[in-house]
């Protein structure tokens, strides 16, 4: 697939490597990949999709290719949500988008799908496998009160969020994850052969900790209450190990559009299942054309 790469200067001096992939004349569609990946994760789903819209990736700050923020706390929702609003703003100018996220990459865009100053930009939101922090923290609320064996069963997949506060630790421990032991890792976690090899994984494990870092426990400790500004669709990984699908219940509170699909995977299936993703992203967004 031929694409063409892009330098984008943040608001706050970072410099993002970004792609834009087919004919700009069909319908923009951003895709902002999670934790610990790139861009490049999205590139099995880029190629079902490539001929229906014009698409854009880009590496996060801290991963990939982009640059790496010095300070934890520039890693925050807010900071986030201004790169969505560069890029796009870089590469698509006035023109209005459809996005479509995955694990960190729905966190963080969350914070954009629930600001009205996107409310011109963004036509739908596809999420996999990202709650809104802020709904989360509310749901887990919720859950402590009226059914406490939901809230310490998604404490439980959550181990990590722990873990990777531990300040020497956790960045040690990804310089022992080379491309092919996190590729067995993957494998075994899917149940499946073949899939992508993220080359830069060691660095974007340990930078991309500062996500975490910057953003969990203020929003947990301090939710704010966001509604959506575009309809939302929830693509629910039932086999999903880390994000509990139960925790979707919450968003039709905060959505006043908002449908689900089921598909029976795990948490990667942006590249152990890439067909029924980006069908299920294309018929949203034919659904609300």
């Amino acid at each position: 697939m031929q694409f063409q790469s892009h330098w984008i200067k943040t608001q706050d001096g970072q410099k993002l490597y970004a792609k834009t992939w087919g004919d700009e004349n069909k319908p923009a569609l951003v895709l902002v990949h999670g934790y610990p990946d790139n861009q490049e994760v999205w590139e099995p789903i880029i190629e079902q999709l490539i001929s229906d819209y014009y698409i854009v990736t880009y590496d996060v700050r801290g991963a990939g290719q982009s640059s790496i923020p010095k300070r934890i706390k520039d890693f925050s929702l807010q900071k986030l949500s201004q790169d969505l609003a560069s890029v796009t703003q870089a590469l698509l100018a006035d023109r209005a988008y459809h996005l479509a996220a995955h694990d960190w990459g729905s966190i963080q865009s969350w914070e954009s799908v629930t600001d009205p100053q996107f409310s011109r930009k963004i036509l739908s939101f596809s999420t996999i496998s990202g709650p809104c922090l802020d709904h989360a923290a509310f749901w887990m609320r919720k859950q402590f009160s009226s059914d406490k064996g939901k809230f310490f069963k998604q404490l439980a997949k959550s181990w990590y969020i722990l873990a990777f506060h531990l300040p020497v630790v956790a960045p040690t421990v990804w310089h022992f994850f080379s491309p092919e032991r996190w590729s067995k890792m993957l494998e075994q976690l899917e149940h499946q052969k073949n899939l992508p090899k993220n080359e830069n994984i060691s660095a974007d494990g340990q930078y991309g900790i500062g996500l975490y870092r910057a953003n969990f426990i203020p929003r947990l400790t301090r939710p704010r209450e966001r509604y959506a500004i575009c309809p939302v669709q929830a693509i629910v990984l039932q086999r999903d190990n880390f994000v509990s699908p139960e925790l979707i219940n919450e968003m039709p509170n905060w959505v006043k559009d908002f449908s689900k699909v089921e598909i029976d995977a795990n948490h990667w299936a942006v590249v152990s299942k890439p067909k029924q993703i980006a069908e299920q992203i294309k018929q949203f967004i034919i659904s609300k054309s």
